[in-house]
């Protein structure tokens, strides 16, 4: 789904979702379709549960945000090269 379309229908809550299709340019990490997980009232809880998710499956493509956002695009600062544990 569109992050507009959650946007809509999840006003004003933190969401962990995952990235379904997403695409890199110019620095940015953009996401266009996601598919939300789990909702929360509280960041840090939010946060908490994105850290498991990516703790279980680290290279899906997980992210928490709260719907107020716009749009879903990340600066992706990129400090080395993360291998396999």
């Amino acid at each position: 789904m569109r992050w507009e379309e959650f946007r809509e229908q999840l006003p004003n809550e933190w969401v962990v979702c995952e990235a379904l299709k997403s695409r890199s340019e110019d620095g940015y990490w953009f996401v266009d379709e996601v598919t939300v997980i789990d909702r929360f009232d509280d960041s840090s809880v939010a946060m908490k549960r994105y850290y498991e998710l990516h703790r279980e499956q680290p290279y899906r493509e997980y992210g928490f945000f709260h719907t107020s956002r716009e749009k879903l695009e990340l600066r992706e600062n990129w400090a080395g090269v993360r291998g396999p544990r």
